[in-house]
């Protein structure tokens, strides 16, 4: 039977899945950046509830590397609108498919800003992912819009938290971390959404609120399964994301995959696990690294 800490993982990325699926449900209806604001105010209140008796608020303010931080919290809260825009106009899979280029432009950023040597098996890997994106999304066979730019920005901004992640090991607390993009998130997106703010009609706003608590949910789950298991072991089993993305996007979307988008993704989940344990076995980094979700 797999250890606790891997059981508690799937579930919050079951409900970070799930979360995503409601997201969906609601665009076209909900301005995005209201979205935003809405999901990351109710996420507050599980993290609020789990907080452990011993922090104190005001230590959140408190950074050793405060530049790296904001980046940090500036890179979510642009992570989170794209994810928002990609989820409510892309299917499920295919969002999650550009998504989890993460690795794809983790390696190139190592590399840039981490000074990493990268081997052939891992460019390799990284070829192979982007390739399984293009079964995915079929360029040249159908149009690319603003949502497919989206994800990838998703991407880029993940990346970029993940290699801001591995430099503030160790010198952060997590409280920290986690604090700054949802003061950041709920800040910037006030200021966006007042201009045209529409309150969401009662059923809408229950899944706002539903979307955050789940969100919240899902990153508190993550901090009880860092501490169950090693963060190495918990981290790929974010790449069950995925057959929940195929399976919502049947059940509830009538988004049936066909089998060169299905192919797609498996590679892409098998290029990411290979990244993954390649940056474990060299480096070790998420052995040090908090584990958490790359936006709100």
């Amino acid at each position: 039977m797999p250890p606790k800490g891997i059981l508690v993982a799937f579930l919050a990325y079951a409900c970070f899945s799930c979360g995503d699926a409601l997201v969906k449900h609601v665009g076209g209806r909900v301005d995005i950046y209201e979205m935003v604001f809405f999901i990351t105010l109710f996420s507050t209140i599980p993290v609020i509830l789990a907080k452990p008796s011993e922090e104190r608020w005001r230590l959140i303010l408190e950074m050793k590397r405060p530049l790296l931080v904001h980046l940090r919290a500036i890179a979510g809260v642009a992570g989170a609108i794209m994810s928002v825009y990609a989820f409510t106009r892309l299917p499920l899979a295919e969002a999650y498919a550009l998504i989890f280029l993460i690795p794809f432009f983790t390696t190139v950023l190592s590399v840039i800003v981490l000074r990493e040597s990268v081997g052939w098996r891992r460019w390799l890997a990284v070829v192979a992912g982007f390739g399984g994106i293009l079964l995915v999304v079929k360029p040249g066979f159908r149009e690319i819009g603003l949502a497919h730019l989206a994800g990838i920005g998703v991407a880029v901004t993940g990346a970029i938290t993940i290699v801001l992640l591995r430099v503030l090991a160790g010198k952060e607390r997590r409280s920290t971390l986690m604090g700054t993009v949802i003061v950041y998130a709920l800040g910037a997106n006030l200021v966006l959404m007042w201009p045209n703010f529409t309150m969401p009609t009662p059923p809408l706003m229950a899944a706002l609120v539903a979307v955050g608590i789940l969100s919240g949910f899902g990153h508190t789950l993550l901090i009880v399964a860092t501490t169950l298991a090693p963060a190495n072991h918990v981290a790929p089993v974010q790449y069950s994301q995925i057959a929940w993305a195929v399976v919502l996007g049947i059940v509830f979307f009538s988004e049936v995959p066909d089998a060169f988008a299905l192919a797609g993704l498996g590679v892409v989940a098998a290029s990411g696990l290979f990244t993954f344990m390649r940056e474990e076995a060299r480096f070790g980094w998420w052995r040090r690294t908090p584990l958490m979700r790359d936006r709100p």
